[in-house]
């Protein structure tokens, strides 16, 4: 099988013809067109090079020989996997795809996340890919253009142009490595061109902090005198505490109905697990504050009333978005009057259970209570809160 770039016959209302990679084996042959026309006159039909008389001739031939040099691969890997490589099998596999460059793949993945109503990842995706075109003077790119040196230069760009900490330009690389993998399992992309992993860059989140309230703190922030509001967001993070650190989006969402026999049921929003709990007492208390409300929709807590339904997944989230920062800020109020020095936001309230579970609770227990699809997901999350025995270690050495 030869492969070789050539100029074409056929003359074009310019008068210049097409560049085509030409695949040929024994007596047929297919064409793969290129993005570019010559007049003949500029062609070097000999050396199958552009003449130096084109402008833009080095360019053109340095994309002459990296498109040639793809060809040739793919007509040796299919002859190598199958054994039956033709030049239409060639063709098919190296002509260009609808969707074969990175801010092309970018637009389908976000539309595949609005789609599947992950509205607020999407909104949080967006500017990260912005970010990335900015980087790259607002141009597209193909994927093998994405490499582990070019992902280096990007990562220092956003740390030094844009300010931005090391746990957010993780998400950034994140988001690149989902289109990537996007593409190259709707095979418009060749997985040799995948730029992360082993020998290439590794995506390394920063250990963060998880600190949650202790027993003490936790009990001052149930006895403070609050106002309505203050205390309405004391009570969703209570709420959320007293079930296992339940998500604050699952708190909000929350009915009557989801409430019989003493018990919580309902299906967790992030994953789409159900379970069953059984009430403490103190939230119990909680509900019996809202009963004489009865909200729209019969939703135990006051945050989504006014939404036509819960079904348009959109206005839900950017609801319940809205509604978390105003508790946020409501919340450091509350810790400012009661004298606790950590940052008390909604999401602490899942920290501060799994803080003083510690290893009281069995993993698999714990699993089932924080409805995580995978243990291991567990022991990652419990292990930030455990600190027992490198705590006894300490005192051994230190007092022996």
């Amino acid at each position: 099988m030869s492969v070789k770039v050539i100029l074409r016959k056929e003359t074009k209302k310019d008068g210049t013809s097409p560049l085509a990679i030409r695949i040929t084996k024994g007596k047929k042959s297919s064409y793969v067109y290129l993005d570019f026309s010559l007049r003949p006159e500029q062609w070097d039909e000999v050396n199958h090079r552009v003449k130096k008389s084109h402008p833009n001739s080095v360019r053109l031939n340095n994309y002459i020989v990296k498109k040639l040099s793809e060809a040739t691969d793919t007509a040796l890997d299919l002859e190598t996997q199958k054994g039956t490589a033709t030049p239409r099998s060639v063709r098919q596999s190296i002509k260009p795809k609808i969707g074969s460059t990175f801010f092309e793949q970018a637009k389908q993945y976000q539309d595949n996340l609005e789609k599947s109503g992950k509205f607020n990842r999407l909104s949080a995706e967006k500017p990260r890919i912005k970010h990335f075109r900015d980087f790259l003077g607002g141009k597209d790119i193909e994927f093998s253009e994405i490499t582990k040196s070019l992902l280096e230069r990007y990562k220092a760009y956003l740390k030094g142009a844009r300010k931005i900490n090391d746990r957010t330009i993780s998400n950034h690389l994140v988001l690149i490595r989902s289109v990537i993998s996007q593409a190259i399992n709707d095979q418009i992309v060749d997985p040799k061109y995948y730029p992360f992993g082993k020998g290439r860059l590794k995506i390394k989140f920063p250990d963060t902090g998880k600190v949650g309230l202790t027993r003490e703190e936790v009990k001052r922030l149930e006895e403070v005198e609050l106002n309505e509001r203050q205390n309405h967001a004391r009570n969703l993070w209570l709420f959320s505490y007293y079930n296992a650190g339940m998500r604050v989006s699952d708190v909000m969402r929350l009915q009557w109905k989801d409430v019989q026999d003493g018990r919580i049921s309902y299906i967790m929003g992030k994953n789409d697990r159900s379970g069953s709990l059984k009430l403490p007492e103190k939230a119990l208390a909680i509900l019996e504050e809202y009963k004489e409300d009865s909200p729209t929709l019969d939703l135990i807590f006051p945050d989504l009333k006014g939404l036509e339904g819960l079904n348009n997944d959109m206005d839900v989230q950017r609801r319940i978005k809205t509604r978390v920062r105003n508790a946020d800020g409501l919340l450091k109020l509350v810790a400012e009057s009661t004298k606790i020095n950590k940052t008390l936001t909604m999401h602490i309230s899942r920290h501060t259970f799994a803080q003083l579970a510690g290893d009281k609770i069995p993993i698999p227990v714990l699993q089932r209570l924080y409805r995580h699809t995978h243990i291991s997901t567990t022991i990652g999350y419990q292990n930030n809160f455990i600190h027992k025995e490198t705590d006894d270690a300490l005192e051994l050495v230190l007092n022996s």
